[in-house]
């Protein structure tokens, strides 16, 4: 009785997530493209390594944030003829396969995704894209270039994002680093794992150093090379609709959204740090 009660509870509380999640994705713009990046690539169940997308709640929670991120993408791929793209933490390819496609009659694009996890490598090259096994904080080891590169969901995992941020700023010849990151109104330090007593190993992939605010992400960027060109605010809820009182809901459980940045470089700040 119980787990029945339990089970219907959690039917509806996705339900009410869910459509949260269409009210927001209607209200900011994203409605259009989130079609169009199901009809590009219409199974997304392998997206990361540690869960499968197999929910309507989970679809639709990731293909709007997905959607997010390619209209970062969409401000600048226009700048370009015939660009070199490198998602750093691609789990699957998936950016990379919305890229191409979307943009497939107008560019030749060469694409590139890095990530630590050798599984998620393997899972792109057997759609027979070129991807590498490497730590986002040391591609410079492998001489990986690039005109644009991604970071989507990837800085909060790394242990040191000002050296991984300065390295991209002074060692490559991109133009834009375009990030995305969990939206928080203040910093806050992540290690779920400790908080909560978890037993077992974790990894990059699945643990979270740092979370930054916009505020503190602004001054980390700076510092490291990089200066803000473009910024926006996704929010996984609507803001003029009574859904908004799901923010809560969204704070305690996953994000209330995800901040995202278009960066150019500046050393303007960087090169007054002696101790890179």
């Amino acid at each position: 009785m119980i787990a029945t009660i339990k089970k219907t509870l959690s039917i509806y509380y996705q339900r009410l997530l869910t459509h949260s999640l269409r009210c927001a994705m209607n209200e900011q713009g994203l409605s259009d493209l989130v079609r169009r990046l199901e009809e590009l690539v219409p199974d997304i169940t392998d997206q990361y390594s540690s869960f499968k997308i197999d929910t309507p709640y989970l679809n639709a929670n990731v293909r709007n944030i997905h959607a997010f991120q390619i209209a970062l993408v969409n401000e600048v791929i226009d700048e370009f003829n015939q660009p070199t793209i490198v998602d750093i933490g691609d789990s699957s390819g998936t950016h990379l396969e919305y890229i191409l496609k979307l943009h497939q009659d107008m560019k030749k694009i060469r694409c590139l995704s890095v990530n630590l996890d050798s599984n998620a490598v393997e899972k792109i090259r057997k759609k027979g894209m070129e991807a590498v096994h490497a730590r986002a904080e040391e591609l410079q080891n492998y001489n990986i270039n690039a005109d644009i590169f991604l970071c989507f969901a990837t800085l909060e995992h790394l242990s040191d994002p000002c050296r991984f941020l300065h390295e991209l700023s002074s060692k490559t010849n991109a133009k834009y680093l375009i990030v995305t990151i969990p939206y928080q109104r203040h910093t806050r330090v992540g290690m779920y794992h400790i908080r909560n007593d978890r037993a077992g190993d974790v990894s990059a992939e699945n643990t979270h150093i740092v979370e930054f605010c916009p505020e503190d992400f602004r001054l980390i960027a700076q510092h490291s090379g990089w200066k803000i060109q473009k910024e926006r605010i996704y929010y996984q809820y609507p803001r003029r609709h009574f859904l908004r009182l799901t923010r809560s809901i969204w704070k305690r459980s996953d994000f209330e959204g995800f901040y995202g940045v278009i960066l150019a470089k500046d050393s303007r700040w960087s090169s007054r740090y002696t101790d890179w």
